[in-house]
């Protein structure tokens, strides 16, 4: 399917706008839930930040039937809408029963696909292999180098969280590498020749010094941030005492569920494996 860049005023149904990782909505739709198309800016909010040179990129996917746009970074929100992080966006489209099962809703998934194709567009500009500049492909998502032919489809970076539970306790780690950090579930990057259950171990051994069995699936999520798939787990405490990766960990303790500190926000991944969402923990 073709991404479509700088169409020349053509919308498609549904107008993403971004700022970085907020997403744009109609004023006064947080008072509804759930979020649903309707609350998504329409097509005079698009055409204003055009002719205002507000846009840094924006693109079309006819098969999916949506526009994505992407802000300058200190753009002004329009006065019709209001920005809120996209991860809360994941949520707030979700009605009660995909919020009870950590199910993804169909217009999260396809927020997260307009995010990360404009990230994607972002940082995919010159060729890696010869450097020329690189063109959209005329009927795949991807760029294509017109010089040497390479095609460069979007990345897809898998990676791991999981949560370590010691009979009525959990593991949680607060992150020296992110802004703001909460507590959260240990979570890393799968390397090559890794299998995911190895990532998992190793990642553990690596942030909080233990070991860990009976590692089990519990559910996935995609997290365009810049591009993602995060791969939820859960895991029990084998052995050995916390001695945390300094360069990464700020701290790590054991907490009761009755007696948790600050997580992170509904939408997360974490906040998904903490408070048993997913339909493989079987409720809390």
């Amino acid at each position: 399917m073709p991404i479509i860049p700088n169409p020349n005023e053509s919308f498609c149904d549904d107008h993403f706008v971004f700022i970085e990782n907020d997403i744009l909505i109609k004023k006064g739709s947080l008072d509804s839930r759930p979020l649903t198309r309707r609350d998504l800016p329409g097509e005079d909010t698009l055409s204003l930040c055009l002719k205002n040179q507000a846009v840094s990129d924006w693109f079309n996917e006819p098969d999916k039937n949506y526009c994505a746009m992407m802000l300058e970074k200190d753009s002004p929100v329009p006065a019709e809408c209001a920005a809120i992080p996209l991860r809360q966006f994941f949520w707030q489209t979700k009605d009660s029963v995909q919020q009870e099962s950590a199910a993804f809703s169909g217009l999260g998934s396809l927020s997260a696909r307009a995010h990360g194709f404009l990230r994607l567009r972002q940082t995919y500009i010159h060729c890696p292999k010869c450097g020329a500049k690189l063109t959209a492909h005329g009927t795949l998502a991807a760029k294509v180098c017109p010089a040497c032919g390479r095609l460069d489809f979007p990345r897809i970076e898998p990676a791991i969280i999981v949560l370590v539970t010691r009979g009525d306790e959990i593991l949680l780690v607060k992150s020296k590498t992110v802004p703001n950090p909460r507590f959260s579930c240990i979570a890393g990057f799968v390397e090559h020749g890794e299998s995911i259950e190895q990532t998992v171990e190793r990642e553990v051994r690596e942030e909080a010094g233990i070991e860990i069995k009976n590692i089990r699936y519990a559910g996935s999520q995609p997290w365009p941030f810049p591009d993602q798939l995060m791969l939820a787990f859960t895991a029990e405490y084998k052995s050995g005492q916390i001695k945390i990766q300094e360069e990464e960990i700020e701290e790590a303790a054991w907490f009761k569920r009755t007696e948790l500190p600050r997580i992170y926000d509904p939408g997360s991944v974490a906040y998904n494996l903490i408070m048993g969402k997913f339909p493989a923990q079987g409720g809390i």
